[in-house]
């Protein structure tokens, strides 16, 4: 994995950040205490092809039932201290106070998007990545309800088909991912999907925000059959 330490003092800019992305890379942090950012360009890419999608049937039941309700880029506060959240597997965080400021900032461009769950009025999981073209790149995800993480990536997935995206960049492929069908690809591969996928132009809110579980499940299985 090649990773580039960011030392310099000069500011990143959120333009910066999307140039980064448009070449393939993506910041990290050590820790959350840790201020500074290094840039990261795997060998090998997590991606999730939004033609080869598995549901598994058990979240079928779940996303069909709509027991959460699903709001799109509400609450970027709220999903990206979630995300700082120790998780089941997640001890830490490595949500710094800079990316907080980079994808706050992204997020009122317009660029940052958050899909999110709620139930009672509460904020139980969600998700947040950088829409630039016909390419998503997921960031991180949480869940404090059993599922809504799950049924928060399946409407993500659902509203990239209708919008005419490309490309879902996972970034690393966990179990969690792979049971959707994560994948890794090479770099050289990674790139050129890139390259079509910024090419695109495509619509976040091309589905409806009041999409139901039911509309998230015609999508993935129109696309399936269009396979």
């Amino acid at each position: 994995m090649a990773g580039y330490k960011d030392d310099f003092i000069l500011e990143i800019t959120p333009q910066v950040l999307l140039k980064a992305y448009a070449c393939g890379l993506f910041p990290m942090a050590e820790s959350a205490e840790d201020p500074g950012l290094f840039w990261l360009e795997p060998e090998r890419r997590g991606i999730l092809p939004l033609d080869t999608v598995h549901i598994p049937r058990r979240l079928k039941r779940t996303i069909r039932s709509d027991v959460f309700e699903i709001r799109i880029s509400t609450d970027f506060q709220g999903v990206i201290n979630g995300c700082s959240e120790p998780m089941p597997g997640r001890r830490k965080t490595w949500i710094n106070r800079e990316i907080r400021r980079l994808y706050g900032e992204l997020f009122e461009m317009g660029y940052c998007q958050t899909v999110e769950a709620w139930q009672g009025g509460v904020l139980v999981g969600g998700l947040y990545g950088v829409s630039l073209n016909g390419a998503f790149f997921g960031e991180s995800m949480f869940t404090f309800k059993t599922d809504a993480s799950k049924v928060c990536l399946a409407h993500l997935i659902a509203r990239l088909i209708a919008g005419g995206y490309t490309l879902l960049d996972t970034q690393f492929v966990t179990d969690h991912l792979s049971k959707f069908g994560t994948v890794e690809v090479a770099r050289d591969a990674y790139n050129t999907l890139l390259s079509d996928a910024l090419q695109k132009e495509t619509d976040f809110y091309a589905l409806s925000q009041r999409a139901n579980g039911q509309d998230v499940l015609n999508i993935l299985d129109s696309q399936q059959t269009a396979t």
